[in-house]
């Protein structure tokens, strides 16, 4: 079975998905392979000095991440632009993974993690949908704790995504990730024993 796990920047996707992952999913995170097809010597790199310009890979070769987020996060034509350079090396990538963990364990559910499952329409992808949920004050407070981001920066990038309300009614599964990892975690286990009769793997 393929789930795919969403939510929006900050909300806390990542730590889902290492609980789903000591349930015993296999796990796929597209944040992860966003970073490998932008590495020096990569197709996805130069596809961004092609349409972007030298000036945002440093000088050991390797992407300028905060500078080129200045600059998507502030114009969205660029951030589509970007978007559709990357999305088709991350998604082939993704598909990939995914042939390779059903090969391996048919029965085990593989769960990806997509930031902008919805956004990008890769709902028939997956056979449910698992969305990683906090309200927008929380939202807001953890990423400008984390990047370090002003008020107004991170309500920018924020709003770049579709907000965590209007993803929830394509969601099978919600997982309130705003109190404590004791309330997460249980919610994910919950699920995740849901899934796992689903896919047949538990009687």
């Amino acid at each position: 079975m393929r789930v795919g796990l969403t939510g929006g920047i900050a909300s806390g996707k990542s730590t889902v998905l290492a609980h789903f992952k000591k349930c015993g999913a296999a796990v796929i995170d597209a944040d992860v392979i966003a970073r490998q097809v932008v590495e020096p010597g990569t197709e996805g790199l130069q596809r961004i000095v092609e349409a972007f310009g030298a000036a945002y890979v440093r000088g050991d070769g390797t992407l300028d991440r905060a500078k080129l987020g200045q600059l998507i996060f502030a114009d969205e034509a660029k951030r589509k632009a970007l978007n559709a350079l990357l999305h088709p090396l991350i998604n082939a990538d993704m598909r990939r993974q995914m042939v390779a963990h059903e090969q391996a364990a048919p029965h085990v559910p593989v769960l990806v993690d997509i930031p902008l499952l919805i956004e990008n329409d890769l709902m028939h992808l997956f056979e449910r949908i698992v969305l990683v949920y906090v309200p927008l004050h929380v939202q807001l407070e953890r990423l400008m704790a984390r990047n370090a981001l002003s008020e107004t920066e991170a309500r920018q990038r924020i709003a770049a995504q579709m907000s965590l309300d209007e993803k929830k009614p394509y969601a099978d599964y919600v997982v309130d990730n705003s109190a404590n990892i004791a309330n997460t975690k249980r919610q994910v286990e919950a699920i995740w024993d849901f899934l796992c009769r689903e896919s047949g793997q538990v009687e």
